[in-house]
């Protein structure tokens, strides 16, 4: 039987619950500043909290040995930055013996110290879908967070991933009962956004309208959804931006895209720039989490498409970027996903399901700009601050 676990006190007196957090491709992707904000708003949600939080994530060896002293450097650098020194936990993976699985070697972190980490641990905050269910058992609670709503729920029902078994499912979709064989009792949750790392920034004279985004998604391969009702689509968000390429022609309003584009997608630049659209590469204006929060908070505000699976499973997806643009004070107008209880539309968030409700929000927010920074603000604070999302979590994982 799993130990019952102490929820952190109201006071901030007494024993501190202990919560390890363990994200996915962080240390192995020092460019993706972005990627590592998803994490730490969740660090700093559960410490807002009260909690003592540490780090825990597998890391997966290059095969070059200066690639992947960089790539430890720059992560060691960010966990003292952000107060996580002595609090994260790096290991990688070496096969106990044909067919077994994969055994832990942590790097600069004796086992012995690890291993006492993990048993006074809480709760265990996975975003890992693919831990080893051995590492899982180390922990007395364990919560997978979902942040690809929809998908994560068909690719479980059908079979297309395992997930070994946690104590709790949490999902960032507010409407996840639609994906087919969906039977696991899902937590609804909202993306953080830590308001005292992402202060207002009101900036009368920014110009541009952006966001940052991948154009293929697969990890720049493409991704496509296969159903087992034999549906198959392409899930990019090439597809979403170019039904709207036309939009920087229809308002006088300027846009630029931080996109991820290869040299395959010469023709796709070529016609977005003929259209009006800057481009921006995110590996320059994004490639740290300094470099992420600059560009987010020197820009007029959001325009962001979804994925066509968010678009398709109605389950009012917001993105963790999106929160960072509203905390920010930044006015967004992002690709409708879906009925919502809670969501706002029409001042500092603008839903859009067509062209004109995307020409007609720009025209809103110019015609007073400083009421929809202070509205963007205010929404971030009422429905994605870190620490009530944090609370919770906290709330509906206890045993």
């Amino acid at each position: 039987m799993r130990r019952a676990w102490r929820s952190p006190p109201a006071t901030g007196q007494g024993d501190m619950s202990t919560i390890v957090i363990a994200p996915f491709n962080v240390a192995n992707f020092p460019e993706g500043g972005g990627h590592f904000w998803v994490y730490m708003q969740y660090v700093q949600g559960f410490r807002q909290q009260g909690c003592d939080v540490y780090w825990l994530e597998q890391f997966v060896s290059s095969g070059d040995k200066t690639r992947d002293e960089y790539m430890l450097a720059r992560f060691a650098e960010r966990m003292e930055h952000f107060g996580l020194k002595g609090k994260s936990i790096l290991y990688t993976t070496a096969e106990r013996s044909a067919g077994s699985n994969a055994e832990p070697v942590f790097i600069g972190t004796e086992p012995s110290a690890a291993i006492a980490v993990f048993r006074k641990t809480d709760l265990l905050v996975n975003f890992h879908y693919a831990m080893d269910p051995a590492m899982l058992a180390e922990f007395r609670q364990t919560a997978l967070i979902d942040i690809d709503p929809g998908l994560l729920q068909l690719w479980i029902g059908e079979g297309q991933l395992h997930v070994a078994r946690h104590d709790y499912y949490c999902t960032i979709g507010e409407n996840i009962a639609s994906p087919p064989s969906n039977s696991l009792p899902w937590i609804s949750i909202r993306p953080p956004v830590s308001l005292e790392h992402w202060p207002y920034r009101h900036q009368t004279d920014a110009q541009n309208f952006t966001t940052i985004s991948s154009w293929w998604g697969g990890g720049g391969r493409g991704e496509f959804v296969a159903e087992s009702n034999g549906q198959f689509y392409e899930n990019n968000k090439r597809i979403t931006f170019l039904e709207y390429i036309d939009l920087p022609q229809r308002t006088s309003q300027t846009f630029e895209l931080a996109l991820n584009l290869g040299p395959g997608d010469t023709e796709d630049r070529d016609n977005l720039l003929a259209h009006n659209w800057k481009i921006a590469d995110p590996y320059n204006v994004a490639d740290s989490p300094a470099t992420y929060q600059s560009y987010i908070q020197n820009s007029r505000g959001e325009f962001g498409c979804a994925k066509p699976s968010y678009l398709k499973f109605q389950n009012a997806w917001v993105s963790d970027r999106t929160v960072c643009y509203l905390a920010s004070g930044k006015p967004v107008v992002v690709q409708d996903t879906g009925p919502s209880s809670y969501l706002p539309n029409g001042a500092g968030m603008f839903r859009f399901s067509t062209m004109e409700d995307a020409v007609d929000a720009f025209a809103t927010i110019n015609a007073d700009y400083t009421k929809h920074c202070k509205v963007a603000r205010e929404i971030a604070a009422a429905y994605f601050d870190s620490s009530k999302v944090a609370a919770t979590i906290l709330s509906g994982c206890q045993p």
